[in-house]
């Protein structure tokens, strides 16, 4: 087999699960319940967010926090605070992070 399969897991409960952390690419699946999410950080790379199911809401660098649906991708600039990363609504919030390139290669690129 020359491809390699990952597998999401279907899950209602809150997970971070890290599915590919290799040197060219992070990326990772997330489930929220409401309530949850993410502490207050600083990208440590690119970062593409897809919200596959839910409602997420983030505030991003100091603006307030906005809310995005189900269907959107956003695109996240290295080194941009990001705060507020999480579901405050009773539907399930389900996302995918892709951090491109890798966070060990932003080191190098800096």
């Amino acid at each position: 087999m020359i491809e390699k399969v990952y597998n999401m897991t279907d899950s209602k409960e809150k997970m971070v699960e890290m599915l590919i952390l290799d040197e060219n690419v992070h990326y990772i699946h997330m489930i929220f319940n409401k309530g949850e999410g993410l502490p207050e950080h600083f990208s440590n790379s690119n970062v593409y967010m897809t919200v596959l199911r839910g409602i997420l809401s983030i505030g991003l660098g100091e603006q307030e926090i906005h809310e995005y649906e189900k269907g959107t991708v956003l695109k996240i600039p290295f080194n941009t605070k990001m705060n507020h990363v999480g579901n405050k609504h009773d539907e399930l919030l389900e996302i995918t992070v892709v951090k491109a390139p890798a966070p060990e290669k932003m080191k190098k690129i800096e």
